[in-house]
């Protein structure tokens, strides 16, 4: 993980490998301090908290978090005192969510070869996404602290003097994704509405709303953006994985005419110009959520984790390529 100042006030954490829970982090070193975002663990959450410490002394007065998912949330106990920001389905979400307790589970799950064969035998992505996370990351210890200042659509700070805008644009990857705006110094904060150089992973939401995000964020015109995961850019950024979810969505509904399935599909679309991306076989999630949009299916249903994972692997072994998350 690196630290990056991108422009007066704004600064990225960045977490260089873009895999599954690789997530990156903002801060804003105005009005007390703004942390957006904090990290899969309690590790990771301290680390970033070092790395910002060399730019804000002590804790921030806020934390903004830009989505529900894990490792956007499971570090908010390390800042405590600071008040917790975000959309207001992201509280209930959190709860529904796969929580820290069942991804430390995952892990515990190699402890003994008959669990190790039996994962094999009937979950093969579970087994090597459990692998791949004990490389990096432990969930004991996180007690999920739940967001207290909620907003419908947009939320303003005044930092002193320097706004920050807070604007909902979900569901696109989740329920309560949510933009950072620093308009003064040209910076989104796109939290995983923008995944760079890597693969992303629709597990709520439409393409079509996803979408239409991406068109915002490119009508505000930011000089810089801080995905979610992957290293900074500019508009491009957006632009490429506006054609990447083009591009899904169009090859998915010509499968689905077919009648062929979502890991069917998945097996078939050819990666193009994307295969250079990190985790190019989380296609499937992406045309399973183009699947759900086609069949007018409720957006917001737990998503069927294992068996994402599941097909993932699925698919990376039918292209012949690394099984990767």
């Amino acid at each position: 993980m690196k630290l990056q100042q991108i422009s007066e006030s704004c600064f990225a954490v960045l977490n260089e490998k873009g895999r599954l829970c690789d997530s990156n982090s903002g801060f804003i070193n105005r009005g007390g301090g703004v942390l957006v975002d904090t990290q899969s663990d309690l590790s990771h959450a301290r680390r970033i908290a070092e790395l910002f410490g060399s730019i804000w002394q002590g804790v921030p007065k806020r934390v903004i978090n830009t989505n529900e998912s894990g490792d956007h949330v499971w570090g908010n106990q390390v800042f405590a005192g600071a008040e917790i920001i975000a959309h207001r389905t992201v509280p209930d979400r959190m709860m529904q969510a796969a929580t820290p307790r069942e991804y430390q589970a995952l892990l515990g799950g190699f402890d003994g070869l008959l669990s190790r064969l039996m994962l094999k035998a009937t979950s093969p992505g579970v087994l090597a996404i459990g692998r791949q996370l004990r490389q990096d990351y432990d969930f004991d210890g996180i007690e999920p602290t739940l967001p207290a200042t909620l907003f419908d659509e947009r939320f303003v700070l005044d930092l002193e003097g320097l706004e920050a805008h807070m604007i909902h644009v979900g569901p696109c990857h989740r329920v309560g994704d949510t933009i950072v705006h620093v308009p003064a110094e040209g910076v989104v904060f796109a939290g995983d509405v923008v995944f760079r150089q890597c693969t992303p992973m629709g597990w709520h939401g439409t393409s079509t709303k996803w979408l239409q995000a991406l068109d915002l964020i490119l009508w505000l015109d930011p000089e810089v953006i801080v995905p979610g995961h992957g290293p900074l850019c500019g508009i491009e950024g957006a632009m490429e994985l506006k054609a990447y979810l083009e591009y899904v969505r169009e090859e998915s509904r010509r499968y689905f005419a077919q009648g062929l399935n979502a890991l069917e599909a998945a097996k078939r679309i050819g990666f193009g110009p994307y295969r250079e991306w990190r985790s190019p076989a989380r296609l499937f999630a992406n045309v399973e959520s183009a699947y759900r949009e086609f069949r007018n299916e409720l957006m917001h249903a737990p998503s069927d984790t294992a068996n994402t994972f599941n097909s993932i692997y699925e698919v990376a072994k039918a292209r012949g390529i690394e099984v990767e998350f």
